[in-house]
């Protein structure tokens, strides 16, 4: 399992460093469509190349931005036209039940701004708060905006520890800045989480 997680993480990299805005686009429009892509991957090896002067940290910032913006409205638009109904009809699938659903869609429409900001900083579900909203029919201005604003400091957050931490030469100064990074984005994930739960 980790050789595997080894071998994704060189893949995605390799893209990155090969192929540069390009590679650091497509990846980013498909990691915010929900696809398996982790952005925890994409952008500090970025952060490196801007470190190294092979990109630039403000095309690489907007290119990462817009890519993620793209990613997003794929699937609010996909939830916003399937409607509710579809989900309904097939509870059995995704095993939950017709009042879990009422209560989550309550809760949104008092704190769906508050949900998308703040899901665009968390790893793994970055990109599932846009189906919700596409169900909810989020307004668009509101749903776009609070996802750039979350992206952007999401996006900044992992460049910077690729430009700063990942950048060094010291092997153990690379490894203590994972591990520590790696605690804080799981901090930030449980108490969003407890929150949302609450």
């Amino acid at each position: 399992m980790i050789l595997m997680l080894l071998t994704i993480t060189t893949v995605f990299a390799n893209l990155v460093k090969k192929y540069g805005y390009l590679g650091i686009f497509l990846l980013m429009i498909l990691e915010s469509a929900s696809l398996p892509i982790p952005s925890e991957v994409i952008l500090p090896v970025a952060g490196v190349l801007i470190a190294n002067h092979l990109l630039n940290a403000g095309a690489v910032l907007g290119v990462a931005i817009i890519a993620g913006l793209i990613g997003f409205a794929i699937d609010y638009y996909i939830a916003y036209f399937l409607g509710k109904d579809v989900v309904y009809k097939h509870l059995q699938f995704f095993r939950v039940k017709k009042t879990d659903i009422e209560a989550f869609d309550r809760w949104f429409n008092r704190n769906g701004s508050f949900a998308v900001f703040v899901f665009r900083m968390l790893p793994e579900v970055r990109g599932l708060i846009s189906l919700p909203a596409g169900f909810a029919r989020m307004p668009k201005g509101n749903f776009f905006l609070y996802s750039a604003l979350g992206s952007l400091i999401w996006d900044v957050a992992l460049l910077a520890f690729g430009y700063y931490a990942l950048s060094i030469s010291n092997a153990y100064v690379v490894l203590a800045s994972i591990f520590v990074f790696a605690i804080a984005i799981y901090i930030l994930y449980r108490v969003v989480i407890k929150k949302m739960r609450k």
